[in-house]
Parts: structure tokens; sequence; C-alpha cells
């Protein structure tokens, strides 16, 4: 059989630092493929907003193959049987693709693969996308590693393939033929021509005023980098993200930015840390990684009730008597997208002021945000509910964030037009006397000899290791009263 190569696109649709596009001008016979499965249309955390964005970016991305010579086929159905029918067609050798670290449903698709590949001779090569490292054995070192990834040359330009098959590409199916409805809501550009320009404005002078902006939802939505759908289809890499950051850093005259930008930067590490705890663990996707809190909550399987359905579709609806927490959750529904503080106090609101456990929140929220990544998403259902075992215990107070990052009501007014009529409804709970409930069991759970010694586990497991390196030895107390750490640079 002569040899020939298939690109299979899943969260990577782009062509610029494409490693497995790079690995197919090897082969006189080439061809790419995007499969639209139905195992990711009936997961609980797909939305029509996703597959409306996957198909917006897959058109812009199988004319730009098209230009350089590589037909795409999209196909639906369940993997490894369109790679079954399409060998059939095209008698493909090797099967390039880009790593995942994706919910359960895309790890068990990808071992199915792995069978099928095996039973059929076909070699099935995988390389990196972001800084998850399959098969990690040990933190130590991890952020070393992330470096030396981001900081490696480009996968090599691939264009001038030469069409080698007769089969042609189909039209994108639209979201009628898939038995969805159009999303009612305004959606961003997808694609990569989209993906350059929005990095291109941040660099260039969007971003200057980033680290004070992040916080407040008034700002954010302008301030932010407004990458997170983007890294998360896929069409611009991590690497060019990180190493155009770091030129414009090394490049600009504005202080003011460069030091907004090393902000940035530093998030992007912390955007693969998050990834690389599911690809360790991935049951962190449905059950608590600090097993001594199992049964804390009402949702958790240990648990003798079950979820408060009426305080869970009140959070949902934008509808609980708290205005912050309301307003917020109006404009994720409406807009696919929200600054990270006010998602951590979606999370804080629904585990700590109504007690819910993290899943099904976990689920609606993934719904919500065009930019969910599956490794993202769960480390932070599980931090910000307090159930890692090793995180500070963060409980947002919904008044605090309206005061600090709303303090005039005009996001509030915006989102939540009826507040202060008879039409919006009371809190749904008393704060204070939910508050000092949860507290009490939290911080007792965490003071028992068996949640210690599970939190040095997943400490060794998890935990952050900036440098790589063992721990600095004790610094000795210091005699005077000089603030130590960010006092001292003034």
């Amino acid at each position: 059989m002569k040899p020939a190569a298939l690109v299979w696109f899943k969260r990577d649709l782009r062509v610029r630092d494409h490693a497995p596009l790079a690995e197919a001008l090897h082969f006189e016979q080439a061809l790419a493929l995007l499969v639209i499965e139905p195992q990711w249309l009936g997961s609980p955390e797909c939305d029509p907003r996703h597959v409306a964005f996957l198909l917006d970016c897959a058109a812009e991305l199988q004319a730009e193959l098209a230009r350089r010579g590589l037909r795409m086929l999209v196909r639906q159905g369940e993997m490894p049987g369109v790679l079954q029918s399409l060998r059939r067609e095209f008698p493909f050798t090797h099967l390039f693709s880009h790593e995942e670290t994706g919910p359960s449903w895309s790890y068990t698709r990808d071992r199915a693969v792995a069978v099928w590949c095996r039973s059929q001779g076909v070699l099935w090569l995988e390389s990196p996308q972001t800084g998850v490292v399959r098969r990690l054995q040990s933190r130590a070192g991890w952020a070393g590693r992330w470096a030396q990834r981001m900081n490696a040359p480009e996968a090599r330009d691939a264009s001038g393939f030469k069409p080698a098959t007769s089969l042609l590409p189909k039209a994108l199916p639209s979201l009628h033929e898939l038995g969805l409805p159009v999303p009612q809501t305004a959606m961003p550009a997808g694609g990569e021509r989209a993906a350059w320009a929005t990095l291109a404005s941040f660099l260039e002078g969007r971003g200057r005023d980033y680290r004070q902006a992040l916080s407040s939802p008034l700002s954010a939505a302008e301030g932010c980098s407004r990458l997170s759908a983007h890294l998360a289809f896929g069409t611009i890499s991590m690497r060019c993200v990180h190493q155009a950051t770091e030129a414009r850093i090394a490049t600009t005259s504005d202080r003011q930015l460069a030091y907004a930008l090393r902000g940035f930067a530093s998030r992007l590490r912390w955007h693969c840390h998050f990834m690389q705890k599911l690809e360790d663990e991935p049951a962190i996707e449905w059950r608590n990684v600090a097993r001594s809190v199992d049964g804390l909550r009402a949702g958790d399987g240990r648990h003798p009730e079950p979820v408060d359905q009426e305080r869970l579709q009140a959070w949902c609806a934008g509808r609980t008597g708290y205005p912050m927490v309301d307003a917020c959750m109006r404009q994720l529904r409406a807009t696919g997208w929200l600054n990270f503080r006010m998602r951590a106090m979606l999370v804080s609101f629904a585990a700590y002021h109504l007690g819910l456990h993290w899943r099904e929140p976990g689920l609606f929220l993934a719904r919500q945000f065009l930019d969910f990544e599956a490794g993202i998403h769960w480390s932070q259902m599980q931090m910000q509910s307090g159930t890692t075992g090793i995180n500070t215990l963060r409980i947002y107070s919904p008044a605090k964030q309206a005061r600090d990052h709303d303090p005039q009501g005009l996001y509030v007014r915006r989102w939540v037009p009826e507040i202060g009529s008879p039409a919006y409804p009371p809190p749904i709970v008393d704060e204070r006397a939910a508050l000092a409930a949860i507290k009490d069991k939290l911080y007792a759970l965490r003071r028992t000899g068996e949640a210690r010694a599970e939190a040095e586990a997943i400490q060794h497991k998890h935990g952050s290791r900036k440098s790589g390196l063992p721990p600095s030895p004790r610094r000795p107390v210091r005699k005077d009263k000089t603030p130590a750490g960010q006092g001292q640079l003034f």
C-alpha cells in the first residue's frame, strides 16, 4: 500500500503552527478530515453556540487548506467508524492529529481510535498542542517543560500539497441539518484570521489596562484578551500567543503596556497548569478531588438528599435576588462570555450560598461558556467550590463585588432592569446563615487527620511548581517590622 496521510482536525482549527499538517507534507497523498461526532452533540456540555462557532471556523479552514492544495472532508458519525468508512475510499497508512485533553467522551473516543489503528496497521501520531504533558510522572520540572515547548520554533508552514485523491469536499452542514437551533445571541467571528486580529488589537494597545480591567465586568470585555474561545477551538496556538506576547513586551517602549502584558503572559502558563490536572486525573470531571468532602452537599453521590432544583433553576435563570449574581448570569447567557472574577463569584455563590454540588452547575456553565475548555472548567469548578482539599476557600460576597466593580450600579441596571420593582425576587437564601453553616462543615473537615493526609497527596500530584525545584529552606524570622514582599518595592 502506498503511504498516504490523513490529518484529523479536532480542536485545532488552524493552518499556522500545526504539527500534523507539517507531518503530512512528507507524503505524496494527503487528505484532511473534520468529524462532527454525535457523542459531542449529545454531550451535556455541548450547546448550539459551540457548534455554530466550530462551523464558522471550519468554513475558513476548509478554504485556506484548499488554497494550499489540501482537501478537507467534513463527515458526521462516530469514530472510529468514520475512519473505517473513509479508508475504503482513501487507503491512508498514517493518521496525524493533535493530542486532546477533553471530557470523558473524547477520552473514550481516542482509546477506540487507538485500538482501531492498531488493528488496521495504521500509524497514529499525536503531537502536543499545549503545555499539557501526556503520561506525566511528576509535576517537578513541569514549568520548565512548558517554557521549552512554548519557546520552540513553530511547526513548518504547511503549503504546497498535491491533491492526490478524487474525493471532493461537500458543503458544511448547517445547524438545521444537524438538528440544532440557531443561537439567538450575538456570536464573535470564528476562524484563524479573527484570532490573529484579536491578538493584535490586544498587544498593540487594547491590553494596556489589562491588570486593572480584568476584574470588573464593566471593563473586562474590552480590556481582556478575548482569545479564550480561539484557544479552546485551536484557531491560534498557545505557542504563537506566547511568543507574540513576549516579542511585544521586549519591543514596546510603553512601560504600562509591558507591565500589563507580563501579567497576561503568566496566565498562559496557568491555562495549561489547570488542563494538566484533568490529563493526570480524568475523574475530576465528575468526582471530588478531595474525597474527604464527599457527602458535604446535596447532589454528591454520598449525600442522602437530591439537588435542590428550585435553587439550581433560580441560579441558572439569574433570579436569585442577589443583583450582582443575577446580572453576571444574564450577561453570560446572552453573550457566552464573562470575566474570570465574575465566573468565580457565580460558582462560589452556587457552592457556598446555595449549597449546591458543583457538577450540575458546572454542566450548565459549560453550555454557556463559548470558550469551554474541560480541563480548566472542571478544575476551576472544584477549586471555587472548595473540594480540592488544597486551595484556600474562596467565598465571594456579591455585595462586595458590586461595591468594588460596579460602584455606580451601571452593570446591574443594564442586566437586571427590573431591580427595585415587585418583579424582582427577594434573596433566595439568607447569606449570613448559609455561609455560617457551610464554613463550619468545611473547616471542620479540613482539620481532620484524614483530610490533612489527603491534601498532602493532592498537593504532590496537582500542586503548582513554578520552577520545578525543591522547596527553598525556611527563611529566618525578620526582627524588624518592614513588610516583606511587595511592600519593599516602594
